[in-house]
C-alpha cells in the first residue's frame, strides 16, 4: 500500500509501489490468507510508520483518545493530525513527515512566536506555525513550498506562503482526511 513516506517519489511514476505492488522475492507473488489479527496489527503497524511513532506513543495517543468524548477511532486520527511534525508536512514545509520531524526537532519553527522543538506538540486552532527568519533561506523549505501545490493544503489548514506561515481554522473532521486508514481495526486490536 502507498503510505507517501519518501515525500516527492511517492507522487511521480518512480514509486515502488506502482512499479511492483508485491512483496520481493521468489514466494512475493503467492496467495496468503491473513487471520483478523493479522489484519488489525498491519493496521495498526501502517498508522504508526505514517506517522512516524514508537508502539508507546502510539498507544499513549491511543489511551488519550479513548479517554476523550466521541468515536475512539476518529478521536486517535485527529490528534494524530493534530501534531506539530504533522501539521508542518500538511502546510508543505517539508516533503515527508520524517523530515517535517527534524526540522521541528531543529528549532526551525515559531508555534505562536515562540521556539517549539517537540514534534508530538498539539496544535489548537487558532495556533500559527511560522518559520523562523534565520531558516527561510533554507533550500529545503523552498523546494518543499514549491512541491505543495502538488499536494495541496487540507481545509483545516491555512497557508500564508509569503510570510512562511499556517494557521490552524479549525480542528480535522474525518471526512477530510483522505488516508486509506480503518481506524476501527485499530480500536478492535487494542480493545482485546
Amino acid at each position: 500500500m502507498k503510505m507517501f513516506l519518501k515525500g516527492d517519489r511517492c507522487y511521480s511514476d518512480k514509486c515502488a509501489i506502482d512499479r511492483r505492488n508485491y512483496p520481493p522475492g521468489q514466494h512475493g507473488q503467492g496467495r496468503s490468507k491473513h487471520s483478523e489479527y493479522s489484519v488489525q496489527l498491519r493496521e495498526k503497524q501502517k498508522v504508526k510508520w505514517m506517522y512516524g511513532l514508537l508502539e508507546n506513543q502510539f498507544r499513549g495517543t491511543f489511551k488519550h483518545a479513548e479517554r476523550m468524548k466521541g468515536i475512539t477511532g476518529t478521536n486517535l486520527l485527529v490528534l494524530l493530525e493534530r501534531r506539530l511534525d504533522n501539521a508542518v508536512y500538511r502546510l508543505g514545509f517539508s516533503n515527508s513527515r520524517n523530515q517535517a520531524r527534524q526540522l521541528v526537532r531543529h528549532r526551525h519553527f515559531l508555534v505562536n512566536g515562540r521556539k517549539t522543538d517537540i514534534p508530538s506538540f498539539q496544535i489548537r486552532v487558532g495556533d500559527t506555525i511560522t518559520v523562523r527568519e534565520k531558516s527561510r533561506g533554507i533550500a529545503s523549505f523552498l523546494e518543499s513550498m514549491e512541491a505543495v501545490a502538488r499536494r495541496g493544503v487540507p481545509q483545516w489548514l491555512e497557508l500564508d506562503r509569503a510570510g512562511f506561515a499556517g494557521t490552524v481554522k479549525s480542528y480535522p473532521e474525518r471526512e477530510e482526511l483522505t488516508l486509506p486508514i480503518q481506524e476501527q481495526l485499530i480500536v478492535e486490536l487494542y480493545s482485546k
